[in-house]
């Protein structure tokens, strides 16, 4: 069922009205902090008191601070916070501000630099101080009612809440008697997740004993606590209203199951719930029917869709270039020793991902694509003045993208083009997934080639940050072509790369093309090992064998 087939109950007092949903007993109860638990009222004197405490705590190091320049600087820093934290409830995966950033960055920015750094060296208690002392806490009706309940059927009650200060959440869960009531506590400055992050949810789940498809969340706003338990799927989102309910910064595309005035109506539900009888079974979580994936043909770059060989002129003429840039009161570099000093970055390139392949492999980490700033500002410009680092560091992009066409002149492969042709006619979306200097040279030589139209997008190493056989790149272009990676293919030329990550990301038509950079005994080692699925001598040979599988049976 979608957010926009569900009813929702809208609740003015402790009762719901009839058309509140029928909703099975959940495993785990979830519930945001202020808004939920606790009303929260900002105290007008808060910040004022907050900035004694601030020049109270540096005058113990012998730092005299002007109060009123704290104040301000306090209110300029919650005021920034704020629109920060609007800014995050639009990202998909937002992760919280460490305590460090918040105090040094945000609320005494302004201070001078001894007093910046001692209150962001004690930002753990600053930040305690910051919630304790700018608002009141009150238990809200009905949650103690909710937690009796919850205890006395055995469903755990966890607790989810965007936080600068978990570490003040349970001080005040203390000082009103709640400290030993919740399974868990998942608070987002301690497990980096911001809500509308799922995995703070999917955390609290798993804490609990169960799945975020068998809990009900329960929050106060939209744009954080609804969209967040859309993306984690879990059986019911419920609002218990606040001054934030109905003003979220901007338009959000998801709605609650119900919204009650107080958690008084949440313990109403609860009880309806089990009187119900119905046990926990997922409910809204979010599915998909695997035939509504299709094909795709995700393709790399070059050895594939294009052939390369050197250009001299090209690289003499990238050389001049770059030289004129780097140009001024300093000595050079003069076009050969821009050559030299290329080469040089290759050489650090190559160390870089030799060592990145080893990371991978021994130690399963993300198989980092190199920096274009660290490649022509550290390995190329290492030995340069600093102005000249400087300016390599500002054009570090624009300098790749023009380094990676100069580097060598391409050549469409035969068949490319009937092949892109054919996926278009048969709406088999293609997707490039190339291990690149630079996307945004990929892009331009197929456009060059006359086939930019033909394909959906480029998912390129050098924008990701991972490259093949990290499979991330792979999984991406999958989402992208809303594509079963059982009824996909991948066409590459190197199969320790290629088929490995395709491999990886589940896809199985992994095919290589020879006349690639793999040498044609490689690649007949990969189709005797199963590595690779298929071997092509051209890419146009594809179009018979994507042809021979049916669409439908092709998985």
């Amino acid at each position: 069922m979608s957010p926009r087939d569900r009813s929702v109950a809208v609740v003015t007092d402790s009762q719901t009205i009839p058309t509140t949903p029928s909703w099975n007993v959940p495993e785990a109860l979830l519930l945001d902090f202020g808004g939920v638990i606790f009303q929260t009222r900002k105290d007008p004197a808060g910040k004022r008191r907050l900035a004694r405490a601030l020049v109270a705590r540096l005058a113990r190091a012998g730092i005299v601070a002007d109060l009123d320049r704290v104040h301000s600087s306090i209110e300029a820093g919650l005021t920034a916070l704020k629109h920060w934290k609007h800014a995050q409830s639009r990202r998909r995966l937002p992760r919280e501000l460490p305590p460090r950033e918040i105090v040094g960055d945000f609320l005494v920015s302004d201070l001078d630099d001894a007093s910046r750094a001692l209150l962001t060296a004690e930002a753990n208690d600053v930040l305690l101080e910051v919630t304790t002392t700018l608002s009141t806490h009150e238990v809200r009706p009905g949650i103690r009612e909710l937690l009796d309940l919850a205890d006395a059927h055995g469903i755990p009650v966890g607790i989810v809440s965007n936080a600068h200060s978990g570490r003040s959440h349970r001080a005040v869960l203390a000082e009103h008697g709640l400290a030993d009531r919740f399974a868990v506590q998942c608070y987002s400055d301690e497990v980096g997740l911001r809500k509308p992050h799922p995995g703070i949810i999917e955390l609290a789940a798993e804490a609990c004993g169960t799945t975020p498809d068998r809990c009900w969340y329960v929050g106060d706003t939209q744009d954080r606590d609804v969209v967040a338990g859309r993306r984690a799927g879990v059986a019911a989102v419920i609002l218990t209203r606040s001054a934030h309910t109905d003003a979220p910064p901007f338009a959000v595309d998801a709605t609650a199951d119900a919204v009650y005035a107080t958690p008084e109506g949440l313990a109403g539900a609860l009880r309806d719930a089990l009187a119900a009888g119905k046990q926990a079974a997922p409910m809204h979580g979010l599915t998909h029917d695997d035939d509504t994936l299709g094909r795709a043909l995700l393709i790399d770059h070059g050895g594939v869709i294009s052939l390369s060989v050197d250009d001299h002129e090209r690289v003499d003429a990238f050389a001049a270039w770059l030289s004129r840039l780097l140009a001024g009161p300093e000595a050079g570099p003069d076009p050969a020793e821009v050559t030299t000093l290329i080469a040089r970055a290759r050489v650090a390139h190559g160390a870089f991902k030799r060592e990145a392949t080893r990371r991978f492999l021994d130690d399963a980490a993300p198989l980092a694509e190199a920096d274009p700033v660290v490649f022509w500002r550290d390995w190329f410009g290492g030995s340069l003045s600093a102005r000249q680092r400087a300016v390599l560091t500002a054009e570090a992009h624009d300098v790749m993208a023009r380094y990676g066409r100069a580097k060598s002149r391409r050549s469409l492969r035969a068949g490319v083009r009937e092949l892109l042709e054919t996926c278009r006619a048969e709406r088999v979306p293609v997707v490039v997934v190339s291990n690149t200097v630079s996307g945004r040279a990929v892009r331009a030589e197929c456009a060059a080639h006359g086939i930019d139209h033909l394909i959906a997008a480029s998912v390129c190493s050098d924008e990701g940050g991972v490259r093949k056989p990290d499979a991330s790149l792979v999984r991406e272009a999958l989402v992208i072509a809303r594509a079963d990676p059982a009824r996909t293919w991948f066409l590459g030329d190197k199969p320790q790369n290629d088929a490995v990550a395709a491999r990886a990301a589940g896809i199985a038509h992994r095919v290589i093309v020879r006349g690639g950079s793999t040498a044609d005994a490689d690649v007949d080692a990969a189709l005797t090992t199963g590595l690779a699925t298929h071997a092509v001598d051209e890419p146009g040979d594809l179009v018979s064998l994507i042809s021979a599988v049916p669409a439908a049976a092709s998985a």
